[in-house]
């Protein structure tokens, strides 16, 4: 039996799990002292729930796909927002270090993938599914180069097998990227937890703040800044949209969020730079973080997670090993690269959010990072820009180049 939940059940449903997260998190110590997201948490119990009521009782339910499509442009607009070039130049030299940070893991992940694929006896292009495609792509990702691959190169099952790793990639990025930053900073005693008291008043300090930097910290905004920030977040979606379809089958063609990003840029920095208006941060800020959460709790709360049941053996122990070097990546490689100190920490759980997941979720890990242990303004400004936005071009290029090698 199969309910259809609508947009408003699935705001409800999506808040209580959010709500249920932040609750474990706070009570159980294991995930507060490593650092899990609480939208990872909560939608993870979600997802668990729904396995359970489908295996047992034959219960599925199918969410609103289209307002979990709107919160997602809602987040990635609030990124491109909150870009203003004078800010994006403080990243610098750090953000080009960690963009050949991000295209080596690119080209390791698939490497892996393809080479323990051909070890198995699979198609190596099968390697690639369990690669980039979807751990590093996402679901999107993985839907749209399934079809490619099935209809264009025989691979049978392609999008089946594309979201159920998307799905173990997204839960797994969400759970190791706060144990990954803990380890690195108590190894290297780079940080001391913030206490409450210290920590707000580090924040009262900083009025000046990237994206979702300081995500409980008290936003004070009105009406009239709340409107006109929704025209802003309106009108960057609906120019988005129009360039998707317009870009359909031409070079220029990027996902929909990939664009809301970029119009979010434009706006922000041709209103404030040469219009002078003033842009309202905190109003971007609050509608941005609430958007992240509700988009995690949902996205995980429509995983169908009896997919990585049906996952055979070989599969399982290609995305296992690409766990292992996700971890070891990320805490020599990036770490090191980066400077091998409280910023790199931080990144390191950010890489592994959209190494193995999504941006969402590497957002959500350095949030639940710093949240323990104090800002990381660099991290805040590197991380949404090369995950939301770089990433997916050297993804593009990198599987482009590999299905015309080995699948012609």
């Amino acid at each position: 039996m199969n309910f259809e939940i609508d947009a408003f059940g699935t705001i409800v449903i999506a808040v209580f799990f959010l709500f249920v997260g932040r609750y474990l998190v706070n009570k159980i110590s294991f995930f507060k002292n490593y650092n899990l997201p609480e939208p990872v948490i909560g939608g993870l119990v979600a997802a668990i729930t729904a396995f359970i009521l489908y295996k047992f009782f034959n219960i599925s339910a199918s969410f609103n796909a289209q307002i979990q499509t709107i919160l997602m442009l809602m987040f990635f607009t609030s990124v491109g927002l909150g870009a203003d070039f004078v800010k994006l130049k403080e990243g610098g030299k750090s953000l080009i270090i960690f963009l050949f940070c991000v295209i080596g893991f690119v080209i390791v992940q698939n490497a892996v993938g393809m080479s323990l694929a051909t070890m198995l006896g699979l198609d190596p292009l099968i390697g690639l599914i369990v690669g980039s495609i979807t751990l590093t792509g996402g679901h999107g990702t993985a839907g749209a180069w399934g079809e490619v691959l099935e209809t264009q190169h025989g691979i049978q099952g392609a999008i089946v097998l594309g979201m159920a790793s998307a799905t173990f990639g997204l839960i797994i990025g969400g759970i190791v990227g706060g144990p990954v930053a803990k380890f690195l900073i108590k190894r290297h005693n780079l940080a001391e937890k913030v206490a409450v008291e210290n920590g707000e008043q580090q924040l009262d300090e900083q009025l000046k703040t990237a994206p979702f930097e300081h995500p409980k910290k008290t936003r004070l905004i009105t009406a009239s800044n709340a409107v006109t920030t929704l025209g802003m977040f309106a009108l960057c979606i609906f120019v988005a949209n129009q360039m998707t379809e317009i870009g359909q089958g031409k070079w220029f063609e990027l996902p929909t969020f990939v664009w809301a990003l970029g119009t979010g840029v434009i706006v922000r920095n041709l209103l404030e730079h040469v219009f002078k208006v003033n842009i309202f941060d905190r109003a971007i800020d609050v509608f941005g973080n609430a958007s992240l959460s509700l988009y995690l709790s949902m996205a995980l709360l429509s995983l169908q997670l009896w997919l990585l049941a049906d996952l055979a053996g070989p599969l399982v122990t290609i995305l296992i090993m690409q766990t292992v070097v996700l971890i070891l990546f990320t805490g020599i490689v990036t770490f090191k690269v980066m400077g091998k100190n409280y910023d790199a920490a931080v990144l390191s759980a950010g890489h592994c959010g959209f190494g193995m997941g999504a941006t969402p979720t590497a957002i959500a890990n350095i949030q639940a990072v710093t949240n323990t242990y104090g800002p990381s303004h660099k991290a805040f400004l590197i991380i949404p820009l090369c995950g939301a936005f770089f990433i997916d071009i050297v993804n593009a290029v990198v599987i482009q180049t590999l299905i015309a090698f080995f699948g012609a």
